[in-house]
């Protein structure tokens, strides 16, 4: 089965040289350049967009192939160091160990488990460059839309609303990750005239923004092939807005570090003329996804190679062969070298469940897995004796199997008989046997947003507000094939890390749910840590370095 083109995705991405050049004259590659345009040789916006459809491209279309990436530190997954790392590697989900020679790399991975990293962090440096670049760019874009008269009034105002809702997608990112950070709006800002806001400003910032949008956005599904395949539409934007409105407590906590975290349910807001707490806002947005989308059949399904026909997904990166070269880098890096050779390619031997994620899914050991392990373990995870494609044991050097031993995962196994096999290893998307370079090129679209998570933030919001959250939650529960449970916020935390595992939500959660700076697997808690001075990251040194108004984030 190959998949077809997208006339919008894939043949829109193939972009006029024109626009190209406008697109590359943007420099954000250096903290000196942050936010300054210095192109060598410019050239006009007529020059850039001589028609309606080159403007298209170049505003709107050509915006999207920043979501993806084949750089450290670019895309929103599948790279290295970047937004993803920043949300799983911290957390009690998963872990790098330091195997041996391999995985130390200056410290860096046991930086981020332990929650040790510094304002000069390399990673974090270029993960605030490359949000600040795609906003940026969605200014120049907005400014050139709004200045243009090759297109008028509803075009105009859609193609405007969809590259807001983009920028409000990567506010929410660095609103998440940095806390305190500035607003631009301005096309023509440079490093030293932005202004840091408020964390709660940025809230009142993002969740404005796509509010005032969504009457302008497509109602066309993002993840169905066609014209809006990839694009921010308005059921992305609905998402946004109940996720946001879900950490609407963590995100108007404007001191993050004393120990607090204001109570959603005493925020009221006004949504389309209607009072509501955090909670009533999360549920209004949820409910409006409810008749549109529906858990597939099988908790895999989300997940297969073309998963484009998913009833589930929301928002995808769409990946493939046939569209530009957006690198999953993640199964890559978790297998074993002599997995990936089993399948005709390399890997890394890194990634791996941390003992703490094994103990929520019910995992004991190779030898005694657990009577009530739940299903999803297996989905998640390759573990005990491994198989390829043809379903045939892998062997070792010495003609031994290759066995994964999930409980013997520490963070530093160096010099241990189990410093290669420890660990259980990503599985979770399915193999797609035709995959480039080194698998880190499927089939499969990348998910970001999914009605399951739908599911459990109705639940989690009803049970915060004194309701019963027992529907959605087992609902979630019964795809799975696992027992019905009570819907408390323990359960309900739980139940995200085994559904969403290797995803990238799991910091998000522990953090709204008060438990991201506690000690776990291998991680003691850092000395001050429980006032949650490290539930946001710091902002980068070289940032305040050159924006003297700046200042960093309390407790660091």
């Amino acid at each position: 089965m190959e998949r077809k083109m997208s006339i919008s995705f894939i043949q829109h991405r193939t972009l006029t040289a024109a626009a190209t050049l406008l697109l590359t004259c943007l420099s954000l590659c250096s903290c000196e350049n942050f936010l300054r345009e210095d192109p060598k040789d410019k050239i006009s916006q007529d020059e850039a967009y001589p028609d309606a459809y080159h403007l298209y491209l170049g505003t709107v279309v050509s915006l999207y192939s920043n979501i993806g990436g084949n750089a450290p530190s670019q895309g929103i997954q599948g790279t290295y160091r970047g937004i993803y790392d920043y949300n799983t590697f911290t957390t009690d989900e998963a872990m790098i160990p330091t195997r041996g020679g391999d995985w130390y790399d200056g410290g860096f991975w046991q930086r981020l488990y332990l929650h040790t990293w510094t304002e000069y962090e390399g990673g974090l440096q270029d993960t605030w460059e490359y949000l600040y670049k795609v906003i940026v760019l969605c200014n120049k874009s907005i400014a050139a839309l709004q200045e243009t008269s090759l297109i008028e009034g509803k075009q105009k105002e859609e193609y405007i609303a969809e590259v807001r809702g983009l920028r409000a997608m990567y506010y929410f990112y660095l609103m998440d990750m940095f806390g305190r950070v500035p607003i631009i709006t301005d096309p023509e800002a440079t490093m030293t005239t932005v202004k840091q806001n408020s964390r709660s400003e940025v809230f009142s910032f993002v969740t404005g923004e796509l509010q005032e949008i969504l009457p302008l956005l497509s109602e066309s599904k993002s993840i169905v092939q066609g014209d809006f395949y990839g694009r921010i539409t308005r059921d992305v934007a609905v998402f946004l807005l109940a996720k946001i409105y879900l950490n609407a407590g963590v995100y108007n906590d404007d001191n993050t570090a004393d120990g607090k975290i204001p109570d959603g349910g005493k925020m009221i807001f006004s949504i389309e003329g209607t009072k509501m707490n955090a909670w009533e806002a999360c549920l209004h947005y949820c409910m409006q996804l409810d008749d549109v989308y529906r858990l597939d059949p099988f908790y895999e399904d989300p997940f297969q190679v073309y998963n484009e026909n998913s009833s589930e997904n929301i928002f995808t990166i769409p990946s493939g062969r046939d569209l530009p070269q957006t690198e999953f880098q993640y199964l890559f890096r978790s297998r074993h070298y002599y997995h990936g050779a089993a399948f005709g390619w390399a890997a890394e031997n890194g990634s791996c469940a941390t003992s703490y994620a094994l103990s929520v899914y019910g995992y004991e050991s190779v030898d005694n897995p657990g009577k009530d392990i739940d299903l999803r373990f297996d989905v998640n995870y390759y573990w005990g004796e491994v198989k390829d494609l043809e379903g045939n044991t892998i062997k070792v050097g010495d003609g031994s199997p290759l066995v994964y031993y999930p409980e013997k995962a520490t963070l530093d196994l160096s010099g241990s008989q189990w410093e290669k096999t420890a660990g259980a290893r990503m599985r979770k998307y399915e193999v797609d046997p035709n995959a480039l370079s080194d698998g880190k090129i499927q089939s499969n679209d990348i998910v970001l947003f999914r009605y399951a998570d739908v599911l459990l933030m109705e639940a989690e919001a009803l049970v915060r507000n004194g309701k019963n959250g027992n529907g959605p939650f087992n609902m979630v529960r019964s795809r799975a094939f696992s027992s019905e449970r009570e819907a408390t916020l323990d359960n309900i935390l739980d139940e995200r890390l085994m559904e969403f595992a290797w995803e990238g939500w799991r910091r998000n959660d522990l953090v709204r749910f008060g438990k991201f700076t506690r000690s776990y697997s291998d991680r003691p808690a850092l000395e001050g840590e429980e006032s949650g001075y490290t539930t946001v990251f710091p902002i980068p040194g070289n940032v305040i370095l050159y924006n003297t108004s700046m200042t960093q984030n309390p407790g660091y």
